[in-house]
């Protein structure tokens, strides 16, 4: 009876009745019937047959996709050790691998499209030597119109007790016998910096002539300071202007070169030349003047341009390693497609700041709008063409971005065949 009582299975299994035992004298076709009732079973039996159909459907489910699973993983699996075994399928090595994991993975282009730039390779470059020779001729033949910064001459801080218009100096001076005058402002339109060609040496005398000379009708004009500048000053300003040329270039052929790579930096640093020797041919061609505000031009200049070429540099060596399976000159293509877009936008928004000092700015900014007006547009070819073709002629690869472990520092597998250890 204990055992009946601490089994639970067989209470269950047990028929049930609607009364009690002291009842079951009652209809015997009623208790028949429902004695032989049994419960039936919402939960399948410990071995998993029991009577619950949906249980049972879904069980055959998951055990189907489950195989199914592990049949797609055999194949996946068969399939990855097929690729590994062939070498067609082997895309890099470690080396490779990690370069583009520091990049951000590899990188699919799919259906992306790429600009050939490097077709035009050639006739830009034919272009560009062009360019260079023509304004190594005209400094040699024509040279520089050099302003008074180069020249030597006279300055002097004027100013007027009412507005004044630069123009309205200009002419004045002119009419007294001061050509070729420079006027420009010194923080008011009342305070002026009057520069002129050399005059004599007397101080005294030209300072009186000069007072005469500056008084305008109904706003007479006081002279505060007047130096003499001579040439010898302006010729040492002319050799520290190219030494000051010379350094920039050197200073950024080593920063590229330990930025990037040594083939890089040499394209940087002939594109940077391009645009300073192309912009002061230009000057030296139509007779501009050249004073100190157009060398601070052609510096800005080099630094703009090689912001721009450091971008493009930065999308190459991105590039070389993180794509894989398309050659050196497609890479640079792909660079250049992808940077066209910042390219267009820096261009346009600093081309609009550079018309309105053109425009707006006056005479003392003029000469240095126009010398940035053409080096942008030589900077932004020479990004384009000579920075990325010259480092393509040079052999550039991928080699040239992933670091690759030596043979002495490679680790060794080495393998222990020990007949004790199957004993």
């Amino acid at each position: 009876m204990a055992i009946d009582q601490n089994n639970p299975n067989n209470k269950d299994n047990l028929p049930t009745s609607n009364s009690s035992g002291n009842q079951s004298g009652n209809s015997g076709s009623n208790t028949n019937s429902q004695g032989n009732k049994r419960r039936r079973r919402n939960k399948p039996r410990r071995d998993g047959k029991g009577s619950n159909t949906q249980t049972n459907n879904l069980n055959k489910t998951t055990k189907g996709s489950k195989g199914a699973q592990r049949d797609n993983a055999k194949g996946s699996q068969a399939l990855a050790t097929a690729n590994a075994v062939d070498p067609s399928h082997f895309e890099g090595d470690a080396a490779d691998d990690a370069a583009a994991a520091a990049e951000g993975g590899i990188k699919a282009i799919g259906d992306q499209r790429i600009i050939p730039f490097m077709k035009l390779e050639k006739p830009m470059g034919l272009l560009s030597i062009f360019m260079v020779i023509a304004s190594i001729i005209a400094i040699a033949v024509n040279g520089l119109n050099l302003g008074l910064d180069f020249t030597g001459g006279v300055s002097a801080d004027v100013s007027y007790e009412q507005s004044v218009e630069q123009v309205a100096v200009v002419e004045a001076l002119a009419d007294n016998g001061f050509d070729d005058a420079v006027v420009q402002y010194l923080g008011t339109n009342k305070e002026l910096l009057v520069r002129l060609p050399p005059q004599s040496d007397n101080i005294d005398g030209l300072n009186t002539s000069l007072d005469t000379a500056l008084d305008l009708p109904n706003n007479p004009a006081s002279i505060s300071n007047v130096n003499i500048i001579g040439s010898q000053v302006g010729n040492e300003v002319y050799l520290n202007s190219v030494m000051a040329l010379a350094l920039a270039l050197v200073c950024m052929l080593g920063y590229v070169a330990l930025r990037f790579q040594f083939k890089l930096s040499l394209g940087a640093v002939l594109s940077l030349f391009h645009d300073a020797i192309v912009t002061i041919g230009v000057f030296a061609l139509f007779g501009f003047p050249f004073d100190l505000t157009v060398l601070a031009a052609v510096l800005a200049l080099i630094g703009y341009s090689l912001n721009d070429t450091i971008v493009v540099y930065d999308r190459i060596r991105e590039n070389f390693r993180r794509v894989r399976g398309i050659t050196p000159r497609q890479t640079i293509d792909l660079s250049l497609t992808e940077t066209l877009r910042r390219t267009i936008m820096t261009i346009s928004t600093v081309l609009l700041v550079v018309l309105a000092m053109m425009f707006l700015g006056g005479d003392g900014l003029y000469w240095f709008s126009v010398a940035l007006f053409i080096g942008l547009l030589a900077g932004t070819y020479s990004s384009t063409y000579i920075a990325s073709s010259i480092p393509l002629a040079m052999g550039l690869s991928r080699d040239d971005f992933v670091v690759k472990v030596k043979p002495e520092f490679e680790e060794e597998i080495v393998s222990f065949n020990d007949p004790k250890m199957f004993e």
